[in-house]
């Protein structure tokens, strides 16, 4: 293997010759970025859908890797679940657009979105590692991927195999899943990937008519939590119907309440930019 073409090239501590990246010479990607949790349930696959949005508002060109491949949900969270992905007679895959945002996902390639994936370990790692070498990314300034739960097999290859610039946590604020967490940023540590920042989703209500915030959950013990991981808060967000149901912000809402939505993702974005640079 050549570290050519890998954009952590210069900064990594794996070894060349033992490195799985398998570089596309039509793709050419400036920064891989994770969105993990090690919990389910948090919104991971939201806020990767709205990092990719708020990025390309930024005008940088964005794809979206989905490798939770036995329970995908880029298509349904960008509106496109009904269509699906084909390949080039080079026996290169062609990813979804939508908003010129590339998209890759299982689900893109399998009859009905229902349909369970029943594979082993092994073969769902394979099969990330095709989506990011055999799919036609080109040009892109981030390639964000939407970590399945958990830190077993797949978190596992794609921190070993794909040159990973840095990874972004989500988490909410309840003990268990900060304990949780932690774990996957444990990980990260022994893997020697960075994290770049968390973002705390569901963190707050926001009362609709004095518009004070709510707290779920002790405050001290969230301020706790964020000193013991050594880890910037890339911003906290609200429970509303606004970020859940960014599936259908064409029928459901607004102009203005959509342009709410990513003004409450634009520091964030702009946050994980900068640390990239």
């Amino acid at each position: 293997m050549s570290c050519e073409g890998c954009p952590n090239a210069g900064n990594c501590s794996k070894d060349a010759s033992t490195c799985g990246v398998e570089t596309n010479s039509k793709n050419h990607i400036k920064d891989v970025v994770a969105v993990m949790s090690g919990k389910g349930g948090v919104g991971k696959s939201t806020m990767t859908v709205l990092l990719a949005k708020s990025l390309a508002a930024q005008g940088k060109k964005v794809g979206i890797m989905d490798a939770d491949i036995t329970g995908p949900s880029i298509p349904r969270l960008m509106g496109v679940e009904d269509q699906h992905a084909y390949g080039t007679k080079e026996n290169e895959i062609l990813p979804v657009v939508v908003d010129d945002i590339k998209l890759m996902s299982l689900n893109f390639m399998v009859e009905n979105e229902s349909e369970p994936v029943i594979w082993r370990g092994p073969i769902v790692g394979n099969v990330v590692k095709q989506f990011y070498t055999d799919v036609l990314w080109e040009d892109l300034d981030v390639l964000l991927i939407d970590m399945p739960p958990g830190t077993g097999d797949v978190a596992l290859t794609i921190m070993q195999s794909l040159p990973l610039k840095g990874v972004v946590m989500v988490s909410t604020p309840q003990p268990m899943v900060s304990m949780i967490v932690e774990k996957a940023i444990h990980m990260c540590e022994k893997m020697d990937i960075p994290v770049l920042g968390l973002i705390e989703n569901m963190a707050y209500l926001e009362c609709p008519n004095c518009h004070e915030h709510i707290d779920f959950y002790n405050k001290e013990e969230l301020d706790a939590f964020l000193n013991k991981i050594k880890v910037p808060c890339y911003g906290m967000l609200p429970q509303v119907d606004l970020l859940r149901d960014i599936n259908r912000y064409d029928q459901s809402y607004t102009l203005e309440q959509q342009e709410k939505t990513m003004e409450l993702m634009k520091e964030i974005a702009q946050r994980m930019s900068d640390d990239l640079q």
